[in-house]
């Protein structure tokens, strides 16, 4: 199935690294973080130690990187499920990233489906370990209407 089909808005984006993904990630989680959305990061990989020495090496606002540090950067699905099911109860606007091997993406959206099938407010950016998926990167951009890149979303045509 398309995800350009799906009720919820799906984008795409393509990392080299840890490092590479927060730098990719960070201007648009702190965009929404600014509107009042809930930003939820699936991540195959614990992300503490990269964002912090990120986040020590940028020129932020105190408040703005204690916001980033707050998001939960650990791999603990479960609990973060729960905080998912949380704000569709209570109906909040959520980005959620989704950064891993493609296989983790895919099993990461089925169990989004389940949880979020009743809500349209909500945006999943699905980020790409560049390194895996190099020959199937145009398959796989064919399947969203946006991808995630440092200066923000972009139309794909």
């Amino acid at each position: 199935m398309s995800n350009k089909l799906e009720t919820k808005e799906k984008i795409c984006s393509f990392y080299a690294s840890d490092y590479h993904f927060e730098m990719i990630a960070l201007p648009y989680m702190c965009k929404s973080l600014e509107e009042n959305k809930d930003v939820v990061i699936l991540t195959e990989n614990d992300l503490n130690d990269t964002m912090k020495t990120l986040l020590s090496r940028m020129n932020l606002k105190e408040d703005k990187k204690e916001a980033i540090l707050n998001l939960d950067w650990e791999n603990n699905d479960l609990n973060k499920f729960k905080k998912i099911k949380s704000n569709v109860e209570n109906n909040q606007d959520m980005v959620i990233f989704i950064k891993g091997k493609e296989n983790y993406i895919k099993n990461a959206n089925q169990n989004l489906e389940k949880w979020t099938s009743k809500i349209e407010n909500l945006k999943i950016i699905d980020c790409y370990d560049i390194e895996e998926v190099t020959e199937k990167a145009n398959d796989i951009i064919s399947k969203y209407n946006k991808i995630l890149r440092t200066a923000g979303e972009v139309e794909i045509n």
